[in-house]
């Protein structure tokens, strides 16, 4: 993987450790040669993996709507900083230029990035792998939402597969190294038949 882009807060939460590892993963990805791609602002943990990839020497590409630049919350020292118009500009933009998608704790903004990116693959329309980093269980809940999705229907189990969890930065970046994609075909299969009988 040559860039992975990262969807995290930009707040940095009540935990120490969340700041903590969102930095440390920055710091992983430059020194391991990966370039870093995310939202652009210098805030919260956002602002915490733009830094640690910054440490290391890392390339550090921030996407930002104007509209946010003029909040004064942009990174000013990232490599390269991408304005667009959108939100969905935006995600478009950190998609086309990763290889992969890790995310940290965050809020709405997270999680609607994680599921658009999650429903892009689930549709066919990429094959690149996606994790959520669990730090000190943040996602625990969330991985439980998503089973229950499945065990009451709405999800396959297949598709669930699709999403990679892990507690440790190794352990996420290990496990997308070794990701292939599942054969779904845009449009077939994705659907779950009712079991119902009329």
């Amino acid at each position: 993987m040559k860039r992975i882009t990262v969807f995290c807060g930009s707040s940095s939460g009540t935990e120490e450790i969340f700041h903590k590892e969102a930095f440390t993963l920055g710091a992983a990805l430059a020194q391991k040669g990966i370039g870093l791609v995310y939202g652009g602002a210098k805030v919260g943990l956002m602002g915490a993996v733009a830094d640690g990839s910054l440490s290391g020497g890392g390339e550090v590409i921030g996407v930002l709507p104007h509209f946010l630049a003029g909040k004064e919350i942009a990174h000013e020292n990232l490599s390269e900083l991408i304005l667009v118009e959108t939100m969905h500009e935006r995600k478009t933009k950190m998609h086309e230029l990763c290889d992969g998608i890790i995310a940290l704790p965050g809020g709405f903004g997270t999680m609607e990035e994680l599921f658009e990116i999650l429903t892009w693959a689930q549709l066919g329309l990429h094959k690149k792998p996606i994790a959520l980093l669990n730090v000190n269980g943040f996602y625990d809940s969330l991985i439980d939402c998503i089973q229950t999705m499945v065990a009451k229907g709405f999800l396959k189990e297949i598709n669930q597969q699709m999403l990679l969890t892990g507690n440790s930065i190794q352990d996420v970046l290990e496990k997308m190294n070794i990701y292939e994609a599942l054969p779904i075909a845009i449009g077939i299969g994705k659907w779950i038949s009712s079991t119902k009988t009329t």
